[in-house]
């Protein structure tokens, strides 16, 4: 057993570094697509107000948005990852967005520069968002697994959520439910002779909240050496095959190393320059209009 290790590492050792001459070459580039999955709790979203039936048909509107498609271009420095508009079909339910408010463009990524910039449209107004890189404090687990044709290694750090990232909202006090639940079958009887109770409407916006951290889990493979990977992920020595994100999946399905039509690697231009704080108080402020202007309707839907 130890002898058939022994020759297992040996023989990665060898594949990585014959990849890292092959990564040495100037004009290096390459492409992943990667395959983005986002679970959501619908389950008691909207109250009793919402019928199955509407809930089940947001559901089904929303799967466009939550299971996605994406490609990285990359080189040694540089990055640029996008939804694969070949695979977004017209009608194809492209324009529901959460709120019919945001919609993400091309993240890209400088690793030597330390730039992150990214064009994103926010109810209708186009947003060029300036940053630097974030820092993510990684901690090398030792645990490998196979991804592909790749040995990948895992990863792990605490990240701060973006204010504006809808794709970890939960259900607020979540973990009680089932408490509440078995509380209020035994208080039945008491609860049907309370006549003072009212049916209003509750404020979906108040059912939802966004955690301040939430736990990343990276795999990474450095038979790709390049210091890149999907979306803001970056800071592993290899390329990011595979994040766990709270409530998102994001899987490399495809890798063509220099590909004989090469995409351009280029920043984006488009929108109006901002930072990634008064991005976050942008959507912060918007967010709250639209609750304030649930509770003047008193709950009422158009």
């Amino acid at each position: 057993m130890k002898l058939q290790s022994i020759l297992k590492n040996l023989a990665l050792t060898v594949v990585i570094l014959t990849a890292f001459n092959g990564f040495a070459q100037d004009n290096f580039q390459g492409q992943a697509t990667y395959m983005s999955k986002t679970t959501m709790d619908m389950d008691n979203f909207g109250g009793r107000e919402m019928s199955p039936e509407r809930k089940k048909q947001i559901t089904e509107r929303m799967k466009s948005m939550l299971e996605k498609t994406f490609i990285l271009d990359f080189n040694k420095t540089e990055s640029a990852y996008k939804e694969d508009e070949a695979l977004d079909t017209p009608g194809g339910g492209g324009g529901f967005r959460f709120g019919g408010a945001a919609a993400a463009g091309t993240v890209y990524k400088n690793v030597k520069d330390n730039d992150l910039l990214q064009d994103q449209e926010f109810f209708g107004k186009q947003f060029l968002i300036v940053d630097s890189l974030p820092k993510y404090e990684w901690k090398m687990t030792g645990e490998t697994k196979q991804i592909g044709q790749y040995t990948c290694f895992k990863a792990t750090a605490v990240k701060k959520v973006d204010a504006a990232d809808w794709t970890n909202m939960r259900r607020r006090n979540r973990d009680n439910d089932k408490k509440d639940a078995d509380k209020k079958e035994g208080e039945t009887t008491e609860v049907a002779k309370d006549s003072t109770k009212t049916d209003e409407p509750k404020n979906p916006f108040d059912e939802i909240e966004i955690p301040e951290e939430v736990e990343v889990t990276a795999w990474y493979t450095m038979q790709i050496p390049v210091n890149n990977g999907p979306g803001e992920y970056w800071g592993l020595p290899g390329l990011i095959l595979e994040v766990n994100s709270g409530r998102t999946t994001v899987l490399c399905t495809k890798i063509v190393m220099n590909p004989s039509e090469k995409a351009e690697i280029k920043k984006p231009t488009k929108g109006k320059e901002i930072s990634r704080e008064e991005y976050q108080a942008t959507v912060k402020k918007k967010m709250e209009e639209m609750r304030e202007m649930f509770r003047s309707r008193g709950g009422r839907r158009n």
